[in-house]
């Protein structure tokens, strides 16, 4: 193929100089039919290979090709057929004679042909869409993979990213909670694909069935839903985007944080630094473009909305109540009780009539029991000689003078030491640790070893009077011996004094 360049010089030779196509063609050494096509064309036109119309020797197998390929498309991607597999099955199934190269060419073309195209769209102000996303941090030098909930509004491209320990239904609603109070309102709309947290049945065509947890989200907050096509994420391109965007540009390096508020603080950090940004396409940022998104925006309503699943279930006998796969303790006066768990993402509270009863941390491991030692004191009160064996209080962390106490409650009163030792350990069902260990302390140093004596010592350290001990209840301690004064002993003091 001849260069652009020649032509020029060919076309102007003959066009401006007025010269002869015979005289260029012998000057140029060209053909007089390559001097022609240079004259109907100011460039090369290029090569262009005829597609073959009729293919005699892979036309009886296309049908085969066809339905391998259609087949394919209900398989998962990594296991479908490749052209040279094609063409193998092709020889050994069906006795294809041909090449691999006419095998090959037709695959890619009905590929290529096979490919879904796209409308572009415009977003209208006051849409949002949103989606989870995957990324490893490091939280309290453990490696953790976050869930992030990632919401974009399209018309503008203002985001907002927000990170917990699992896609849950409560990191679900906490994640919409946080992001309304960002954007200071409500998306009029929400594109969202069809999670098991939102969606609990697909009816058919744009029908869904949605959770309960997803409609009392809804019916707060009045924003209207969309879900997309199943396994069409392409229908929420925008947050698709983001969630890539966020995991590059948010998330790179890995976040080293000491608690996942301190994660969710950088994350917000950098969504207000993005808004900054003009992106391709657009004269203005995107803060100047959200001020019409936020025009269009929903009003927050006035009561702020809890963010929790909420199950209801029954106390076991040894005093624990079920969620997600963990134990929690409560007070085992309510043994057997009907109780209303309410799971949020960083706590755990199980509530009694209208009473919360406990509250955890919440945990993420499996088939973990997570013990309060208070909600089973009054019970060790009654069985004391589960005391030494007691799972609740394995590994709960108190001050030496706690073991001195017992020690001596348990010489002094055998059997009986070991329930006034549980009545003390009880104060912290009312007093803080600290308070508790203060009055201990005080009464190991006066030597009044007892309940009613740490309990009093306690109260009057809180009230800042001055402890009366009453000595009659401690007739191992010797009594003080105190002589009436006489006047004549004031005498003494003046001795020695010259009048």
């Amino acid at each position: 193929m001849y260069k652009v360049e020649l032509y020029g010089r060919v076309r102007r030779a003959v066009l401006v100089e007025g010269r002869s196509q015979r005289a260029v063609a012998r000057e140029f050494g060209l053909s007089r039919e390559s001097v022609g096509k240079m004259l109907r064309y100011s460039v090369p036109p290029g090569y262009q290979r005829r597609q073959a119309v009729k293919r005699p020797k892979l036309g009886p197998w296309l049908g085969v090709i066809d339905a391998i390929m259609e087949e394919d498309k209900t398989r998962p991607a990594k296991q479908r057929h490749t052209a040279k597999r094609i063409f193998d099955r092709l020889k050994e199934e069906h006795g294809f004679i041909g090449g691999y190269t006419i095998v090959k060419d037709y695959v890619r073309t009905a590929t290529l042909h096979g490919r879904e195209m796209f409308v572009p769209l415009r977003h209208p102000a006051g849409e949002a869409q949103a989606d989870f996303g995957e990324a490893l941090v490091v939280v309290a030098g453990v490696e953790r993979k976050a869930h992030y909930l990632a919401m974009d509004l399209p018309h503008s491209d203002d985001c907002f990213v927000v990170a917990f320990p699992a896609e849950t239904t409560e990191a679900f609603l906490e994640g919409h909670v946080r992001a309304f109070a960002y954007f200071g309102g409500v998306p009029a709309r929400i594109l969202y694909d069809n999670t098991k947290i939102a969606v609990a049945r697909i009816l058919g065509g744009e029908e869904r069935l949605r959770t309960r947890a997803f409609s009392e989200l809804q019916s707060h907050y009045l924003f209207a839903d969309k879900f997309g096509r199943p396994a069409k994420g392409n229908d929420k391109g925008k947050v698709e985007g983001l969630v890539g965007y966020a995991r590059r540009n948010f998330m790179v390096p890995v976040p080293r944080v000491n608690s996942w508020d301190e994660l969710n603080a950088h994350l917000e950090v950098q969504c207000n630094k993005r808004r900054e940004r003009r992106l391709r396409g657009h004269t203005e940022t995107i803060a100047e473009r959200f001020e019409r998104d936020r025009a269009a925006l929903l009003p927050l309503p006035e009561a702020p909305y809890e963010a929790c699943e909420k199950v209801t279930t029954r106390v076991s006998s040894l005093a624990l109540v079920r969620y997600r796969g963990n134990d929690y303790s409560v007070p085992t006066r309510h043994g057997h009780l009907q109780v209303l768990v309410r799971g949020y993402v960083h706590e755990v509270t199980i509530a009694c009539a209208s009473e919360v009863i406990a509250r955890h941390p919440r945990s993420y491991e499996r088939e973990a029991v997570i013990f309060d030692p208070l909600h089973y004191l009054a019970l060790l009160e009654q069985k004391t000689r589960a005391l030494d064996q007691a799972a609740p209080l394995a590994g709960w962390l108190l001050p030496e003078c706690f073991a001195t106490l017992r020690r001596l409650l348990e010489a002094r009163l055998k059997k009986h030491g070991s329930r006034e030792y549980v009545q003390v350990l009880r104060l912290m069902e009312t007093f803080d640790l600290a308070e508790v260990a203060r009055a201990i302390e005080d009464a190991l140093h006066l030597g009044t070893i007892g309940f009613d004596a740490v309990k009093h010592l306690l109260l009057c350290r809180i009230e800042r009077r001055p402890p009366r001990l009453d000595m009659e209840n401690y007739p191992h301690l010797p009594l003080a011996q105190v002589r009436t004064t006489q006047a004549s002993d004031y005498m003494a003091l003046l001795g020695g004094v010259s009048a």
